[in-house]
């Protein structure tokens, strides 16, 4: 027996039914199937036939039916199901589904509920092969990606009203990233004297740019004890305090090397608190003499359109800081423009796009690289991260 998995619906009360179509051979109560390369069979409890909004339960499936199996936890969309193991290398070609692009973030309304919204996403995303829900963690967000604006209030709605879900959205947070562009060196002493035992720790440190994508290191250069060495990882932990949170614009820092060459310590004083709060404050000392700078993400773009549209296309693109790589022309009257933007410039492309090829166009998106942003986007989100320090 062979047959193919074309849909997957969860519903509250049902659980997870995997609806198939059955191509060669017969399916009954009892039998013993196999989902694509899976090496533990499920039994068939209930067969179904689906009329409408009604499933009716039949003894047995035979080639050309459309039946449905529930409560298989493993069914999964395009799923190959077969009752022989020397089948398992059965695959049917992939279909070619549109690139989900338009992102939402999501969070529930009430706390604590957010392992019950991710559960349910999950469940949703199953049913449908052109939404991808994930969690972001450069900004702290879960994303869900649909085809569009009416894609995603319809997952919305379904959430809402079968689900009863409640969520607030808003447009996805852009993951800039901070670094420098020279070397630079940073000190700090921190001294807190209060009734008893107090805090003592002294860091000096160099930091020096690395290329694109090296990440960060850390390196010991202290000689003669000037900082005894169980307080060395104190001050690198305090370092990685700041990679996360940011200096300029509160963004993850990259790419830079951190070279601890000297410090001084107390005898009572000296603690592990105290060194990471020195290496953390010589850090941020060092970052804002090196030119640092803020990084946008550049991604790659590729927009379909009748090439009537193709003018407005690319000039949008080079309005908003981008830039045309090629043109292929598409049988049928289309064109393709493949080309590099930045990806704050394309929120709520989708309808822009809408708007210039009477919504006939679509677009995918790939990330690039990283780019330092201009000199204002930078003030202004130098801006408003010191304004939400003020507050």
């Amino acid at each position: 027996m062979i047959a193919h998995v074309f849909k997957v619906t969860v519903d509250p009360y049902v659980g997870k039914m995997g609806i198939f179509r059955i191509h060669q051979g017969t399916v009954t109560r009892d039998s013993q199937l196999f989902i694509g390369d899976g090496r533990k069979p499920f039994k068939v409890g209930h067969l179904f036939m689906l009329k409408g909004k009604d499933h009716v339960e039949v003894a047995r499936g035979v080639p050309g039916d459309i039946c449905a199996v529930a409560k298989i936890d493993e069914m999964h969309f395009d799923a190959v199901l077969h009752d022989a193991a020397e089948d398992d290398h059965l695959h049917l070609a992939p279909l070619d589904f549109p690139v989900p692009v338009h992102g939402l973030a999501i969070e529930p309304k009430r706390r604590g509920d957010e392992q019950r919204m991710w559960e349910i996403l999950q469940k949703l995303v199953d049913e449908d092969p052109c939404l991808k829900v994930e969690h972001v963690a450069t900004t702290n967000e879960t994303v869900v990606y649909g085809l569009g604006e009416l894609h995603l209030r319809t997952l919305l709605e379904r959430m809402t009203d079968i689900y009863r879900c409640e969520v607030i959205t808003r447009p996805p947070r852009i993951a800039y990233r901070e670094t420098i562009t020279a070397p630079a060196e940073g000190h700090h002493r921190h001294k807190k004297q209060s009734g008893g035992a107090g805090q003592f720790g002294e860091v000096f440190l160099r930091i020096e740019p690395l290329a694109r994508g090296a990440g960060f290191e850390f390196v010991d250069q202290v000689k003669g004890g000037t900082i005894p060495g169980q307080f060395i990882p104190a001050i690198e932990k305090g370092i990685r305090q700041v990679l996360d949170t940011g200096v300029i614009a509160g963004h993850p820092v990259k790419d830079v090397r951190v070279i601890v060459y000297d410090g001084k310590s107390h005898s009572v004083d000296s603690k592990d608190i105290a060194f990471a709060t020195a290496g953390r404050k010589a850090f941020i000392d060092a970052v804002k003499k090196a030119q640092p700078i803020v990084l946008e993400p550049i991604v790659k773009v590729e927009i379909t359109a009748p090439d009537a549209s193709m003018g407005d296309i690319t000039g949008d693109l080079s309005a908003k800081r981008g830039q045309v790589n090629a043109t292929h022309a598409q049988l049928g009257g289309g064109m393709t423009v493949s080309g590099q933007v930045p990806l704050s410039e394309l929120n709520g492309y989708q309808a822009r796009l809408n708007g210039m090829t009477g919504g006939q166009g679509r677009y995918t998106l790939e990330l690039s690289h990283y780019e330092a942003v201009p000199a204002s986007v930078q003030q202004q989100l130098m801006g408003q991260y010191q304004a939400k320090d003020d507050e």
